[in-house]
């Protein structure tokens, strides 16, 4: 054999080992048995667009690493966005979009979802009766017990532990004594955290000196301005999200009340400072999880920004912590068996970028923490617990 020959027989054997070489050497597997199905449903249209995107990004650059590092057990991981438009009916429709792919034979492993919990509670009616396994990312609502369904897990805290950090905080760390509580008119979270924020105010001494429901998506405020003026809080809480927040901020700001303003985590996206009109700073928000500045290297950042085109918000290490709680859940079970990665899911201990994720017996993640973040310098700054 002559050396030309010889060059061109390494240089073919060099190409063909090419794709297995990952960065630095190492060896990695294309998945090669086929594709398995994620569905990721929330809001991707509409007033909470920005909210459902993250959990979608964050979905996307798991099963980008999983795929690199060989897929799940083989398989190619498929990432597929449904829309449910924040709105119980259409989540419902996005429900049985589902059970129809999973009637024709797409082997679906999972749905990372939904976003809000009206429509995780409405989705479930389908969702219980498939062989796959719902995480949430983000919804907190007490009214989707764990125990109800044997294939929902969420990686977020419930409403009742926020209700008791956000309390605790008010009172133990601001200090407050009275204090005003408002709430959206969103039955399944809106209204369950705003009483139960109450009734854990009340239990560390604190006085409510004003309760008030607001509507869903309202951006004028100025009734309720007046009538938190005449209470005389030293402290407001208000349990909606991130497209009521931010106008009430401004309209009490504008109004001359700048007593601290502890919303909660349905405020935690960049939106209620960019919304504000500048009235922002100062302002505290609760959250489930740190922010991905804080939680993620920025290696996961480049990579997220590769895959997403965009940078990550605040969720967007939510909707990849669900879907590894998934992967990790079909690893220990070893097969795609809904009941058996179920099982698997409820026996994890593992660190994500939400934080440590394990189950209680009631079904909810254990010692699940809460963060307080304040608007300094137009950023969210964690500072509780301080990083």
């Amino acid at each position: 054999m002559g050396r030309g020959t010889r060059l061109l027989l390494l240089m073919s054997v060099l190409l063909l080992l090419m794709p297995a070489c990952r960065g630095g050497g190492g060896m990695a597997s294309e998945p090669t048995k086929g594709e398995v199905y994620v569905y990721v449903a929330a809001p991707l249209s509409g007033f909470q667009a920005n909210g459902g995107q993250t959990v979608v990004g964050g979905a996307r650059l798991m099963a980008e690493r999983l795929n690199k590092a060989g897929g799940l057990l083989g398989y190619k991981v498929v990432v597929i966005e449904l829309d449910d438009e924040a709105d119980s009916d259409v989540a419902v429709a996005v429900a049985e979009e589902v059970r129809q792919a999973v009637q024709e034979g797409k082997r679906v492993i999972g749905v990372i979802g939904h976003y809000n919990s009206g429509q995780t509670l409405a989705a479930m009616e389908v969702y219980k009766d498939l062989p796959l396994v719902v995480i949430t990312p983000t919804a907190s609502g007490m009214s989707i017990n764990p125990l109800n369904y044997s294939n929902f897990f969420r990686v977020n805290a419930n409403n009742e532990v926020q209700a008791q950090a956000d309390a605790k905080f008010l009172v133990d760390h601001l200090g407050a004594k009275r204090v005003a509580v408002l709430y959206n008119d969103d039955e399944t979270y809106g209204i369950d955290l705003g009483r139960r924020t109450v009734d854990a105010l009340r239990a560390l001494g604190a006085e409510v000196v004003l309760e008030r429901m607001v509507a869903l998506e309202q951006s004028e405020f100025d009734e309720e301005v007046r009538a938190i003026a005449a209470a005389d809080p030293d402290a407001i809480f208000y349990a909606g999200y991130e497209i009521e927040a931010p106008y009430l901020r401004a309209d009490l700001v504008h109004a001359g009340i700048t007593i601290p303003f502890l919303a909660s985590d349905g405020a935690f996206l960049s939106a209620t400072i960019d919304e504000s009109e500048g009235t922002a700073e100062g302002m505290y928000v609760s959250a489930f999880a740190p922010s991905p500045a804080q939680a993620v290297d920025e290696d996961w950042i480049r990579e997220y920004q590769e895959v997403e085109r965009r940078n990550p918000d605040t969720y967007s290490i939510n909707g990849y912590s669900a879907l590894e709680v998934l992967a990790e859940g079909v690893k220990k079970a070893g097969k795609f068996d809904a009941a058996q990665v179920a099982a698997a899911i409820r026996s994890l201990n593992i660190e994500t970028p939400v934080g440590r994720i394990s189950y209680d017996a009631q079904g909810e993640v254990s010692d699940a923490p809460i963060y307080i973040f304040q608007v300094q310098d137009e950023e969210w700054v964690q500072v509780y617990p301080i990083p």
